[in-house]
């Protein structure tokens, strides 16, 4: 089983978008029983909220099955627990670490590193474009999945 902990600032926008993407592709490859996927928060500004109307809008239109959720703080535990602990941009990297400490086991990544970009994946909470939010989630999760594959 490969579990995955896909990480923004607020787990309320790009982080549950990528949660639900990769469950999405993994499902349809048929492979859905091999991961456990979910999403959380580097800050606490957003514990308890659901996911934001605007990725609840695209995942509807892109025909993404989604639900309910609340949004969460990382935990040093979530470090020992997942493989992967993917994050959208690299100020969520610097605020994972100081609360898991020293990525000792090589597990933290940026989403959009998988497609070979450096570069943050810009979070809609700011600019209003969920849309190029989404493009660059599900690059960054189809990439992801074919280094899996290698």
């Amino acid at each position: 089983m490969t579990k995955v902990l896909m990480i923004c600032h607020g787990n309320i926008c790009r982080s549950p978008m990528a949660e639900f993407v990769l469950r999405y592709m993994v499902n349809e490859k048929g492979i859905g029983s091999e991961f456990e996927i979910a999403s959380c928060a580097t800050s606490r500004e957003e514990i308890g909220n659901d996911i934001h109307y605007g990725t609840k809008a695209v995942l509807k239109e892109k025909g993404i099955p989604f639900h309910k959720r609340e949004a969460r703080q990382v935990t040093k535990k979530d470090y020992e627990y997942y493989d992967y602990l993917i994050c959208m941009d690299l100020n969520n990297i610097r605020n994972l670490k100081r609360i898991v400490g020293d990525d000792k086991n090589k597990k933290i990544h940026t989403l959009l590193e998988f497609a070979g970009m450096d570069r943050d994946i810009a979070d809609p909470w700011y600019t209003g474009d969920f849309n190029t939010t989404y493009k660059d989630v599900v690059l960054g999760c189809a990439e992801f999945l074919k280094y899996l594959d290698k």
